[in-house]
């Protein structure tokens, strides 16, 4: 049987990229391609894929609320997750959502294949670190030894703390979560509280290195 694959990713660059990939796979073909979440619910019933790779960051909307939308309207599509940020800060919040598997973007391809048959069979696909994490938390309970403070965010402040890290500012980021710009600020201030850092400018510094890989961990 032929896994059908939707991609959904805001570059066209990584989108062709990974669809070449898959159309080199005799048991999988690319049945669509999206760039962020309006597109991807527009054409779920129509391609009926039997896996969903999607990206976490995209352009008009938020890769989790998207992946718990496709398991709401199509329970039979595995969800693979695939991103740039780290598998600390984003694995468990994707599973929480109803994916089956997370990968780094800084895998080969040949690593995102396995991983796209791996969620076909309804088998859980993370590295080996992050279940061995996932592992130790659920044995011994201990959740508390976080490696980063980022990991204490909520999945809304992580999504606001994002967003500043991209450059957005608190009305632009309230205009792309649907949010009053005071509900955004009441997120900066607690996402500060969390962090440790007291002035705004401090705030940006941080998030920006954070979106650009400079504070992974």
């Amino acid at each position: 049987m032929v896994t059908q694959v939707l991609i959904v990713d805001d570059h066209p660059a990584v989108r062709e990229g990974l669809s070449a990939r898959i159309a080199n796979q005799a048991d999988m073909a690319v049945c669509g391609e999206a760039a962020d979440l309006a597109e991807a619910m527009a054409l779920l019933e129509d391609v009926r894929p039997d896996v969903a790779v999607v990206d976490i960051q995209l352009k008009k909307s938020d890769g989790l609320e998207l992946v718990r939308r496709i398991k709401a309207q199509r329970e039979a599509t595995a969800v693979l997750v695939w991103s740039v940020y780290p598998d600390k800060i984003y694995a468990e919040r994707a599973l929480n959502a109803g994916a089956l598997g997370y990968i780094n973007k800084e895998h080969t391809t040949g690593r995102i294949v396995e991983a796209i048959r791996r969620v076909r069979e309804g088998q859980i696909y993370l590295s080996e670190e992050m279940a061995q994490h996932l592992l130790g938390q659920a044995v011994g309970g201990h959740r508390n030894l976080r490696q980063s403070p980022i990991e204490a965010l909520s999945n809304r402040e992580l999504e606001v703390f994002r967003h500043i890290g991209n450059g957005r500012t608190t009305s632009e980021i309230a205009k792309q979560l649907h949010l009053s710009p005071h509900t955004v600020e009441t997120h900066r201030q607690r996402i500060k509280e969390k962090l440790n850092v007291e002035t705004a400018a401090e705030l940006t510094q941080m998030a920006v290195r954070w979106a650009l890989g400079k504070e992974a961990s």
